[in-house]
C-alpha cells in the first residue's frame, strides 16, 4: 500500500520524500482544489519530479477543481505540460477536463478526486470506463463499505487515512461560494463550516459543522488487506514538518508491518488535532463525539525543530540497490549496480595489475563500492569475485562507482514517452432559441397540490422516495398531463442500492419516465431499469466538454451549476438540452452527520430545524435520503423579476426549487415566474448568477 503525502510547497515536498511517502500530490498552477498553498512554477514542478522520481516517489498533479469554458484550454496545457515533464498521474473532479485530457495527454493516467463524489462500486465502475485508473473514496465510507469496492474494483482505490475531515461530502459543498463568494470547487474554500452556529433562537454557543482530524492510524494493516492501493495524508497548507511528521509515523508503521505506537499517536497529536482525532465514519460511530474545533494550544517547537533537522540532513530511506565487481587477471575491472525494479548498469575500468606492494581484497572491493554517502542510494547487497594477488586503485573503484549511479540516476529520471495533442473545441451547440419551459421540483408530496398541478408545469419532480410513497398521487398527476420525473438522491452507499431499486420500481409502475441523477454512481441503475437521464446540479455540469461528455454518457438534459454567472451559461454549447434552478433555497451541504441528532439526541427531522450563524441569519437543515442531512440557504434566489436575462441564456426550461415552501407558496411562485401575481420573497438572493465566484 502507498504512502500519498501532500506537498504544498518544494520545502514540504523534501520532507514528504525523506520521511518515507512513496508518492506526493502537488499543485502547479491555479487549477487545484488548494490555490491557497505554496504550489509550484513550471521550474519548480521539473525539479520536483527528477527529484522523487531519482528516490522512486511518484508524483500526482491535483488539477481537481471545475474550470470555465475560458479557463479549460489553459488547464489542459497546464497538465500536457506536467506530462511533459514526467508527471505519473493527474487528480481530476471536472467531467469536461476528463474529456480534454483524453484528446490532448492521452497516456496521461487520470485519478478521479475525492471532488467527484465517488462512493459505491458502480460509481467506481462508471470513473473506470471514463479511462480513469484510480479512485479516491469519499471520507464517509466505514470500513464495510471499502472492503466491498476494493474486492469488486476494476481499478485501484485510494483512500485518505489522517487530515482535515469536511462536514459536506467533497464535490457537494456550497457553502463557501453562495454565501461568501469563494468556492470549494474552485479551490478557494474559506471554512465556513468551522465557524460558530446555533439553533433556532438560541445563541451562538458550538460548532455543530467542525469535524475532528480523521485518523486512521490503527487501521493500516485493515487497509492493506482490503486491498487499499493508497493511503492518502490530507495537508498541502500545512506545514513541511507537519508533513514530515505524519508521513514518517504512517510510513514506518506501514513498513514494519504494525500499527502506530503510543509514541508515535502522541506526535500527530502534536503536530495539529482538533480536540483529537475521530475514526467515526470507517468504524460508523458517528455522532457528537466525532466533532471538535482547533484549540489554541502551545506551538510544538521543539517537535517542529527536530522534524526540520531531520529532513534538512537526511536523503530519506534511501534507494536500495545491489552491486556486482569482478576482477579478473588480463580483463578490464568489470562493476554494475541494479535497482529493484531490474535497472542494470555496468562500466568497465582499467585492466588490473599484478600486485607488487599491496593486494586488492574481496572486502575491500565490497567496502569501497558500499560508500554511498552524499546520494539518494542505499546498498542492501555487493557481489563480487576477486582473484587474488591483483591490484585496483581504489580512486578507480570509486569512479566506477559514481559511473554505474549516474547511469542509474539518468535511467531512473528519464521521462516517459508519451503522446500530446493539441485541445480542440470540438462542434458548437446553438442556443435554445424559443422562451423556457417552466419546471417545478417540490421536497414533498404534499407540496403537489390541486392548484399546483392544475398550472400546468412543464415537469414535476419529486424524491423518488416521495414518488414510491405516494403513487397514487403521481398517476393521477401524471393522468393530468403533468409529467413527473423522479429525483434520486446525490448519495446513496452500495448497501442502499436494493432499496432504492425498489423504489424506482414503483416510479416506473407509477409512469414515471425521466430521473435526475446528480452522481456518476447511479447512472448504471437508471440505464438498466429504461429511465431517461437528466442531469442534475449534483454533476458540477460548468463547461461545454462536460456538457458533450455527460451527453456522450446518455444524458438528455443537464442542470448549469448555479456557480456559473448567467452569461457563462448563455455562452455554453449545448449539447443537450440545458435548465438552472431559478429560485429557491439552494442546497449548500449534504452531510453523512446528523447535526439534528446530535444537538436533540433524537431524531426530529420532521420539525423546523435551524442553523442561526454569528449574524443570526438562519439555514434550514433538512433530512436527505438515507437520513442524512442537508443544509439550505438562508435566502431563495429569486429571478422572477428578471426574465429578460434567463430568457436569453439559451434555455431549455428553468427549474423551480421548493423545499421548505408550503402548497400556496408555490402555486404563488409559479405564478410570478409567468408573469402573473405580486410574489416577492421576503429574503431573497440572485445567488451567483450576476457575480464571480473565485
Amino acid at each position: 500500500m502507498e504512502i500519498l503525502s501532500p506537498a504544498g510547497s518544494p520545502e514540504a515536498l523534501r520532507a514528504a520524500v525523506c520521511a518515507g511517502a512513496d508518492a506526493v500530490y502537488l499543485g502547479f498552477g491555479q487549477f487545484n482544489a488548494r490555490r491557497g498553498a505554496r504550489n509550484f512554477t513550471r521550474d519548480e514542478f521539473a525539479s520536483a519530479v527528477s527529484y522523487c522520481r531519482l528516490r522512486g516517489v511518484k508524483v500526482y498533479l491535483t488539477l481537481n477543481t471545475l474550470a470555465s469554458d475560458r479557463e479549460m484550454a489553459d488547464a489542459v496545457e497546464c497538465a500536457v505540460q506536467a506530462s511533459k515533464l514526467g508527471a505519473d498521474a493527474a487528480l481530476v473532479q471536472d467531467m469536461g477536463l476528463v474529456r480534454a485530457l483524453r484528446q490532448a495527454a492521452p497516456d496521461l493516467p487520470l485519478h478521479a478526486s475525492t471532488q467527484m463524489t465517488l462512493h459505491s462500486l458502480d460509481g467506481v465502475k462508471q470513473a473506470a470506463e471514463l479511462g480513469i485508473t484510480r479512485a479516491v473514496l469519499a471520507r464517509e465510507l466505514s470500513r464495510r463499505d471499502i472492503a466491498y469496492i476494493c474486492e469488486r474494483s476494476p481499478i485501484e482505490i485510494e483512500v485518505f487515512v489522517h487530515g482535515a475531515l469536511c462536514m459536506c461530502y467533497s464535490g457537494q459543498c456550497f457553502m463557501s461560494s453562495v454565501i461568501g463568494g469563494r468556492s470549494g470547487n474552485r479551490g478557494m474554500c474559506a471554512q465556513p463550516c468551522r465557524l460558530p452556529y446555533g439553533w433556532g433562537d438560541d445563541l451562538v454557543s458550538g460548532h455543530p459543522l467542525s469535524l475532528k482530524d480523521m485518523s486512521l492510524a490503527g487501521h493500516l494493516r485493515e487497509l492493506q488487506e482490503m486491498g487499499v492501493a493508497s493511503a492518502k495524508i490530507e495537508g498541502r497548507m500545512k506545514r513541511p514538518e507537519y508533513v514530515y511528521i505524519v508521513t514518517k509515523v504512517y510510513a514506518d508503521a506501514l513498513r514494519e508491518g504494525r500499527e502506530p505506537t503510543a509514541e508515535e499517536l502522541s506526535r500527530l497529536e502534536q503536530a495539529f488535532s482538533r480536540q483529537g482525532f475521530t475514526d467515526g465514519y470507517f468504524m460508523e460511530k458517528k455522532g457528537p463525539d466525532m466533532f471538535g474545533v482547533r484549540e489554541e494550544a502551545k506551538h510544538p517547537r521543539e517537535l517542529f525543530a527536530q522534524a526540520k533537522a531531520a529532513y534538512d540532513r537526511s536523503e530519506g530511506p534511501g534507494v536500495p540497490v545491489k552491486f556486482y565487481a569482478m576482477i579478473r587477471a588480463g580483463d578490464p575491472v568489470q562493476v554494475g549496480v541494479e535497482d529493484r525494479e531490474g535497472r542494470v548498469v555496468t562500466a568497465a575500468g582499467h585492466t588490473p595489475e599484478v600486485a607488487r606492494r599491496r593486494v586488492t581484497t574481496q572486502e575491500e572491493v565490497e567496502g569501497q563500492l558500499s560508500k554511498t554517502g552524499g546520494t539518494p542510494y542505499r546498498v542492501t547487497e555487493v557481489r563480487s569475485l576477486v582473484q587474488d594477488g591483483l591490484m585496483v586503485p581504489l580512486s578507480s573503484l570509486n569512479a566506477l562507482r559514481r559511473q554505474v549511479l549516474d547511469g542509474l540516476s539518468a535511467q531512473r529520471t528519464a521521462l516517459p514517452q508519451r503522446r500530446h495533442g493539441e485541445y480542440k473545441l470540438g462542434a458548437r451547440y446553438e442556443n435554445y432559441r424559443e422562451e423556457p419551459d417552466i419546471c417545478v421540483s417540490l421536497r414533498r408530496a404534499g407540496q403537489m397540490t390541486f392548484e399546483l398541478v392544475k398550472q400546468r408545469p412543464a415537469l414535476i419532480t419529486l424524491p423518488v422516495e416521495e414518488i414510491a410513497a405516494h403513487p397514487d398521487d403521481v398517476r393521477a398527476t401524471i393522468g393530468r398531463n403533468v409529467p413527473v420525473a423522479a429525483v434520486l438522491p446525490r448519495i446513496c452507499f452500495d448497501r442502499e442500492l436494493d432499496g432504492l431499486r425498489r423504489e424506482l420500481e414503483v416510479c416506473k409502475e407509477a409512469g414515471v419516465t425521466d430521473a435526475y441523477v446528480g452522481n456518476l454512481g447511479l447512472i448504471p441503475l437508471c440505464k438498466e431499469l429504461g429511465f431517461s437521464l437528466r442531469g442534475d446540479f449534483g454533476l458540477q455540469v460548468f463547461n461545454s466538454q462536460g456538457v458533450k461528455e455527460y451527453k456522450r454518457l446518455g444524458f438528455q438534459s443537464l442542470t448549469a451549476s448555479f456557480e456559473l454567472k448567467l452569461a457563462q451559461i448563455r455562452d455554453l454549447s449545448k449539447a443537450v438540452d440545458m435548465e438552472i434552478i431559478a429560485y429557491g433555497r439552494l442546497p449548500l451541504m449534504i452531510t453523512e452527520n446528523c447535526a439534528i441528532k446530535n444537538q436533540s439526541g433524537k431524531c426530529v427531522c420532521s420539525n423546523v430545524n435551524l442553523l442561526t450563524d454569528r449574524k443570526g441569519v438562519r439555514f434550514p437543515v433538512e433530512r436527505a435520503y438515507g437520513c442524512r442531512n442537508e443544509v439550505l440557504n438562508a435566502n431563495k434566489v429569486f429571478l422572477a423579476d428578471k426574465p429578460a436575462d434567463w430568457k436569453k441564456a439559451g434555455l431549455r426550461a428553468i427549474r423551480l426549487l421548493f423545499t421548505t415552501e408550503n402548497g400556496v407558496e408555490c402555486s404563488q411562485v409559479l405564478e410570478a415566474y409567468r408573469g402573473r401575481g405580486n410574489y416577492v420573497p421576503n429574503n431573497y438572493t440572485r445567488g451567483l448568477y450576476y457575480r464571480d465566484v473565485e
